[in-house]
């Protein structure tokens, strides 16, 4: 489970940055009160805009940045005062985290089940059904720097879930992936979720969205704008398009 309770953050501003945007405040605020909960068993969508506090929010989530204010649980590990107990029950797959490029796709995966203390009997196990679902079997040797976008999300999406953990994030997990395998990927959220486990989901595509979700919120300017279920969503669009609600929604 995951719970956020008013949680702000703020980052101090350049004189570089203060010139670009321009401003003379010295702090800019990401991420203004927010407040939501993930349920076990269920599949909860973080969306809004680029620059809407999202990638903040997960970050926090995923004890990568602390808050400025405001309490997180992950699993009732207060997150941020025990970052690396609660980093334990995370599984957070996000665009920007790298790969080493000098290793191959098997030695990233083992060395991050080492990290997690997989046992190698467990290891064997994990690997062989995310490499079947993710087709990673032909090039599970090859060297990360010589893989393409797609190979390389797959390698991410795998590292992120080698531990089975009891939380997933997930920060647009389909991007750069063939149909064929991002239908695998839906797959495994809602293997996840029949496993009742705990699913955070962030994505631009809306049919994913209206395919996978329970419940969703909505932030714009780091501010909560929306948060019910799914069935209320689709309630409230009055005709409109998943796309259209959510803009009028961002917009109001």
């Amino acid at each position: 489970m995951i719970k956020v309770e008013n949680v702000s953050k703020e980052f101090r501003l350049s004189k570089e940055q203060r010139k670009e945007h321009p401003t003379n405040d010295k702090y800019t605020l990401a991420v203004n009160n927010l407040s939501f909960s993930c349920n076990p068993g269920e599949v909860f969508s973080l969306l809004g805009p680029n620059g809407a506090g999202k990638t903040t929010t997960l970050r926090m989530l995923s004890t990568i940045l602390q808050p400025s204010s405001g309490k997180i649980e992950i699993c009732g590990v207060d997150a941020v005062k025990y970052p690396r107990e609660a980093r334990r029950k995370i599984g957070f797959l996000t665009g920007s985290t790298g790969l080493y490029a000098r290793l191959s796709a098997n030695e990233v995966i083992d060395y991050f089940a080492s990290l997690y203390n997989v046992p190698n009997n467990v290891l064997k196990e994990r690997k062989a059904y995310l490499y079947d679902l993710l087709n990673m079997n032909e090039f599970a040797s090859k060297k990360i720097g010589k893989m393409s976008t797609g190979m390389k999300q797959k390698v991410s999406i795998c590292r992120t879930m080698i531990h089975d953990p009891e939380v997933l994030i997930l920060d647009e997990p389909t991007s750069g992936l063939d149909v064929i395998t991002a239908e695998g990927i839906i797959q495994l959220i809602r293997d996840y979720k029949s496993q009742n486990k705990t699913v955070l989901f962030s994505s631009h595509i809306m049919g994913e969205v209206d395919l996978l979700s329970d419940r969703l919120a909505i932030i714009h300017n780091g501010t909560l704008k929306h948060q019910g279920t799914m069935a209320e969503f689709r309630t409230d669009m009055e005709g409109q398009s998943l796309t259209g609600a959510f803009i009028n929604i961002v917009q109001s």
